[in-house]
Order: C-alpha cells, then structure tokens, then sequence
C-alpha cells in the first residue's frame, strides 16, 4: 500500500527558504516518477514539479521556475523540494503524489507570510 509522509512546512516571511520532504513507502520509489502539487485556499490542486525515477529530469510550474528545485534519494526513499524566494502567494498545502496513482499525503503546509 502507497504510504507519503509529506513535512517540513511552516510560516516564513518573503523571500525565505523551506525544504520539504516525502517519505515514501509500499512500492518501491526508485522505479516511479514522483511530483509535488499544491492547492491554495478557494483554489485547485496544480502540479508544482515532477521528477524521474532516477532524479535526472525535473520539470516545474512556471510559477516556481527559478525558486524551487525537486530531488531525491533514491536510497532513503525520499523526494525533497527546496523552495526559496518564498512569496505570499506560495502559501497552500503541498502534497507528494507517486506517479500511476492515486495516491495523496497528508500535505504539509506552507504560509508565506506578507
């Protein structure tokens, strides 16, 4: 069973940095792309980044290209996103997703504060 932990969420004023991660268990990580999505209050869930299975192809939402960057370790079951220049308009609950599932964490959430 596909089990995600996202963490690492928290309230930071403009311009700063979080790093959140996804704990994956139940399948085995290193043969699936993963991506993150985030949904903001009153709005849809969007996709922010997905990755390959290998780590060697990120992709990202025009929104957060050039601020944000997705790894992962393949060893530790693992994927991170490292966010920086963080904007109010960040704020939503970031949630990890094993692609050919559909499978959701419980989401971490990310306030940028103004």
């Amino acid at each position: 069973q596909v089990q995600l932990v996202e963490s690492g969420g928290g309230l930071v004023q403009p311009g700063g940095s979080l790093r959140l991660s996804c704990a994956a268990s139940g399948f085995t990580f290193a043969s699936f792309a993963m991506s993150w999505h985030r949904q903001a209050p009153g709005k849809e869930r969007e996709l922010v980044a997905d990755i390959n299975s290998r780590g060697t192809i990120t992709k990202y939402a025009d929104s957060v290209k050039g601020r944000c960057t997705s790894t992962r370790d393949n060893a530790k079951n693992t994927m991170y996103l490292q966010m920086n220049s963080l904007r109010p308009g960040d704020t939503a609950v970031y949630y990890c997703k094993k692609a050919l599932s559909d499978a959701w964490g419980q989401g971490t959430q990310v306030t940028g504060s103004s």
